[in-house]
């Protein structure tokens, strides 16, 4: 019986060293197989890299000395990492293409100038933008942004902010004043209630388009907007104007059509600096018609002179008369009744 035992307990011995080899080598062995997938992997990745940088490369043209990347109605929904190796580039042009997301490595593209990603479907706009110290033109009009960064007023150099026609955009961070040399900005068919005070400190501002919005009323301090020539404010819900509107000393053009507007603020008479206003569409307390209009002149031109300038001057004086006739009736009646 001692002898059987022992022999049984050699098989066994036997079996279990067997059972770890096995175990071993199959363990190697499925290693191995893993490494050598990744190996297979990251070659297959740094191919495809190598296809899709060659692709992006072929995109890349140069016009009057400015580096661009310039893609059209193509699928890119997002932008591969190897897009880094081009960092040379200064402008991207890259329109309906279904961008969702601008990536956060274009803080490595320190030479870029212009950034316009036009009707496209990007939600947000990352932080690293405010790494962009030389960007002038930041162009994101008909996308899906709903918020931007308080790092964008890093970008000290911008000029130009388009962020017109965005899903639930009603609001800019304070941090916007920052920019000093911003002198265009459309943010026109969103829904902003009012003017934000970071774009009336705005010291360089030019041209503002807020149409289309649901503004309410116009700041009071709109006056401080010392630069701005031109401002665009059709389709709102604006009900009035502030006089101090008639204190922006460099405002030569005024749209304000299809607004809920009452009356026109008589110290608007003396803005001479006012070259085209446009008042059509708006709810007007009196009704008032511009007398001999021009014959000889288009439909559109006469159009535009019914409710600009001209009739802008003819209605105040036209109220103005209307008020006093109505207080000389007063003082009338009162008389007779004494």
């Amino acid at each position: 019986m001692t002898g059987v035992t022992v022999c049984y307990g050699t098989v066994n011995s036997i079996k279990t060293l067997w059972e770890t080899r096995i175990k071993k080598s199959t363990d190697e062995l499925k290693e191995r197989e893993q490494r050598d997938r990744k190996a297979v992997g990251r070659l297959t990745g740094a191919w495809e890299d190598r296809i899709t940088l060659a692709k992006l490369k072929g995109k890349v043209v140069t016009e009057e000395g400015r580096v661009i990347l310039r893609i059209e109605k193509e699928e890119w929904k997002t932008l591969p990492p190897a897009l880094v190796q081009l960092s040379q580039i200064q402008e991207w042009q890259l329109h309906r293409i279904g961008l969702q997301k601008i990536p956060q490595f274009i803080s490595s593209f320190e030479s870029l100038l212009v950034l316009d990603l036009s009707r496209n479907s990007v939600t947000e706009i990352p932080k690293e933008i405010g790494k962009l110290s030389r960007l002038r033109e930041l162009l994101l009009s008909f996308n899906r942004v709903s918020y931007v960064p308080e790092e964008l007023g890093c970008c000290e150099n911008l000029e130009k902010l388009e962020l017109a026609m965005n899903e639930d955009l009603d609001e800019l961070p304070t941090q916007l004043s920052n920019l000093k040399k911003l002198y265009h900005l459309d943010l026109s068919m969103n829904l902003f209630t009012t003017i934000p005070d970071c774009v009336v400190n705005l010291p360089s501002l030019e041209w503002l388009d807020m149409g289309s919005n649901m503004l309410e009323s116009l700041p009071e301090d709109i006056h401080r907007m010392e630069k701005l020539h031109t401002l665009w404010l059709p389709r709102n819900e604006l009900e009035y104007l502030p006089d101090n509107i008639s204190h922006m000393q460099s405002l030569d053009t005024l749209v304000l059509s299809k607004n809920k507007l009452r009356d026109i603020p008589p110290l608007m008479e003396g803005m001479s600096n006012l070259r085209f206003v446009n008042f059509r569409d708006n709810p007007l307390t009196h009704d008032v018609t511009l007398p001999d209009l021009k014959e000889d002149v288009d439909e559109e031109e006469n159009d535009r002179e019914m409710f600009g300038r001209e009739f802008m001057h003819f209605y105040i004086q036209e109220a103005r008369k209307r008020v006093l006739n109505v207080m000389l009736e007063g003082v009338s009646e009162t008389a007779s009744s004494l």
